[in-house]
């Protein structure tokens, strides 16, 4: 493993540390001495096959009049190429492959053979696998068939002739990024978007409607977060029925919305490109979801809007066939002594991104999509999942094509460690500022915002979260503030609207919601809340994320169905995952029910993007207030090139709080009704907050 040489001896500590427990945590053999002669040997094979590797290029391309096909599958005994005239054509016609010294598999056939369909059957020394065809990993474009198999066939793609029109990276300093995390269909599935292709990349880009790119531009956000739009499997197992040792007890919908179940990692997700699903039916057969990907960019990027993507390389397609568990099993997954995944990722399987081939088609898949794509940065979900040489070789070859490319994780799924990731240039979703201000559990676990003291959390905590969650504070956790991604909402469990609403006891999650608009409404405390809460986000150090619809205190309410499998039925919901419907489509009537909330997320938007000093500001910079008789109550002067200014707390729910002013006059920014760039008013000598509010304001 390569180690950064620059990094200071106590960071060398912990780097040396977290190696250690990173060398454990991924053994299969810690009980080593308890097992068989037979499971020894089986152990001492699949550490074997770290010896092969291949710089070849893999996938299907076309050189020279031919068209060439590869697959590394180093532990198979034979392996056919598939091609098919037509999607839905079962036999295909059959070409032996040859394999290197190095396991890689290879076909060349005459013609340049783009748009055709082709897969492998993978055979090996057991006589398994000669019956499934195998999806290309590195197929740029895939056609699936919606059962819960999965069954899919590789498309022949002609790369590097899209008309880019002089598009580029966005190169934003990742102190400025202001992300908004949403799901490509559901900002523009449901009606009230106006959009003439819901629930697609197209529909993103249409101009002139409620929803889409131009109600995100209209926040002010800089960069979109996509949930994964890698192709995945959207159709999970019967409910009520058991597949491959997995019984079904918990998902009526028979369907993964959300994505975290990926299949191909160079290719787009088909189904937002023809726009709906049909069980037993063929999607992504056009191949246009290709060029579909790059318009939504170029869409994009045309308003300034960055576009991250949410990858998932921990684990694979949890109950589909005919991929990389069909092709090589042994090489590309983490095995017990017996042969069985490990599953730390919860998803039936672990990735071993640890083997030298996997990482290539990690890293590979990645510059893929900056190179071919232009996306400009990814959030790698469970990232602890994978080894720490892989993070490091991801970011050093990533950056020598973008420098500003953002790399953030969630740094945690096989241990919880975001110091780490930070020692090696990566961002990670900072849970700490999450869990501390809004809380864990909204029954029972309430956070500063309702005047409480979640964990460990107390006043030096919160003023660690202003100055980013840095190493240098007691418990922090970042080398540099921008590498905290700060966030109170994401797409897992309540939205902060929902959170707020059952934990100020105006809501309860066991009982149906007969009015859904009704339940939407904010009541006074609600908003107060809410606006408490956003203001703290977008005044602290590092990269600030929203979650769609958290601008609207967006509430997730499954729709009532009185015969529906769900015992749920009607009520909020806090993982919606499995739901394709209104539960998560983004209700645009509902912004407008919303709208002094998205109004004061606009104008907080607006001062963030205005003024550096809630972006770059040192942490010499920040002065807190010393207060004493209100442990919930928090300010502190900020002051960074010639801008002054003066930011204030109070998220005691009972008591006001009277806060002294430096000498002069002060613009206020931000109260507790409005926020923006334009002054709202004069404040001299003292300022009084009500309860849980808060306000920033600026030296004239």
């Amino acid at each position: 493993m390569k180690t950064i040489l620059t990094l200071l001896v106590l960071n060398l500590v912990i780097f040396s540390a977290n190696k250690q427990k990173d060398s454990k945590l991924f053994t299969a053999d810690t009980h080593h001495s308890k097992l068989t002669v037979q499971q020894k040997e089986y152990l001492k094979k699949l550490k074997e096959l770290d010896r092969y590797y291949s710089t070849k290029r893999l996938g299907s391309f076309v050189e020279n009049g031919k068209t060439y096909f590869r697959l590394f599958a180093p532990s198979a005994e034979k392996v056919l190429l598939l091609t098919f005239q037509n999607v839905e054509e079962n036999e295909g016609k059959q070409y032996d492959m040859q394999r290197d010294n190095d396991g890689v598999w290879e076909s060349n056939l005459n013609g340049e053979l783009y748009g055709t369909f082709y897969g492998f059957k993978v055979i090996h020394a057991d006589g398994k696998g000669g019956d499934v065809v195998c999806v290309d990993p590195y197929a740029k474009a895939v056609a699936t068939l919606n059962t819960y198999y999965s069954p899919r066939k590789s498309i022949v793609v002609k790369e590097g002739d899209y008309n880019w029109q002089g598009d580029e990276w966005i190169r934003r300093d990742w102190r400025d990024l202001i992300i908004y995390e949403m799901h490509v269909r559901d900002i523009t599935a449901h009606k009230t978007s106006g959009a003439k292709n819901p629930g697609t990349y197209l529909g993103l880009t249409e101009k002139g409607i409620t929803g889409g790119l131009d109600y995100i531009k209209s926040l002010g956000v800089n960069t979109v977060e996509l949930l994964p739009a890698q192709e995945f499997a959207n159709i999970e197992i019967p409910y009520k029925d058991s597949l491959n040792g997995k019984y079904n007890h918990w998902n009526p919908y028979e369907r993964n919305h959300w994505g975290y179940m990926t299949a191909a990692f160079f290719a787009p997700d088909g189904y937002y490109s023809d726009g709906k699903l049909e069980k037993n039916k063929w999607e992504g057969a056009s191949g246009k979801q290709v060029k579909d990907f790059k318009d939504m960019v170029k869409a994009f990027h045309k308003e300034g809007i960055g576009v991250i993507m949410d990858v998932v390389y921990n684990h694979l397609s949890e109950y589909e066939i005919g991929n990389l568990k069909e092709i090589d099993k042994e090489y590309y997954f983490r095995l017990d002594e017996n042969g069985n995944c490990i599953a730390q990722s919860g998803c039936g399987n672990d990735l071993k991104t640890e083997r030298p081939m996997m990482r290539r088609l990690i890293i590979e898949s990645i510059l893929y999509w900056m190179k071919e794509y232009h996306v400009d940065g990814f959030r790698f979900d469970l990232g602890k999942l994978i080894d720490w040489e892989t993070i490091e070789e991801i970011i050093r070859e990533a950056q020598k094509i973008n420098t500003n490319v953002v790399f953030v994780c969630e740094p945690w799924g096989g241990g919880y460690d975001p110091m780490g990731f930070s020692l090696r240039g990566w961002g990670s979703w900072n849970d700490q500022i999450r869990n501390g201000i809004k809380g864990e559990n909204p029954l029972d676990g309430h956070g500063w915002i309702f005047g409480k003291w979640y964990g460990n959390n107390n006043p030096d905590r919160i003023k660690s979260y202003v100055n980013g969650t840095l190493v240098r504070d007691k418990n922090g956790l970042f080398q540099k503030k921008e590498h905290a991604v700060n966030y109170l909402e994401s797409h897992d469990g309540y939205t902060f609207g929902d959170f707020i609403r059952i934990g100020t006891r105006e809501a309860d999650p066991e009982k149906i919601v007969d009015d859904i608009d009704k339940n939407v409404k904010l009541s006074p405390l609600q908003l107060k809340l809410n606006k408490l809460g956003a203001l703290f986000l977008f005044t602290s150090q590092g990269m600030t994320m929203i979650h769609s619809g958290q601008e609207f205190a967006r509430s997730k309410v499954i729709p009532y169905n009185p015969n529906s499998l769900d015992k749920h039925s009607g009520k909020i919901d806090h993982n919606t995952y499995e739901k394709d419907d209104e539960t998560n489509y983004i209700n645009f009537k509902h912004a407008k029910i919303n709208e002094y909330l998205v109004s004061y997320y606009k104008g907080l938007i607006e001062l963030r993007n205005k003024y550096e000093a809630f972006r770059r500001a040192d942490y010499e910079d920040i002065a807190f207030y010393e207060i004493k008789d209100n442990p919930f109550a928090i300010g502190y002067g900020l002051e960074y090139k010639n801008d002054v200014f003066v930011v204030l707390f109070n998220a005691n729910p009972s008591m006001k709080e009277v806060f002294v002013l430096p000498s002069g006059e002060w613009n206020i920014l931000v109260d507790e009704n409005s926020a923006g760039t334009k002054s709202l008013g004069i404040a001299k000598k003292k300022i009084m907050l009500n309860p849980s509010t808060g306000c920033v304001l600026k030296k004239k």
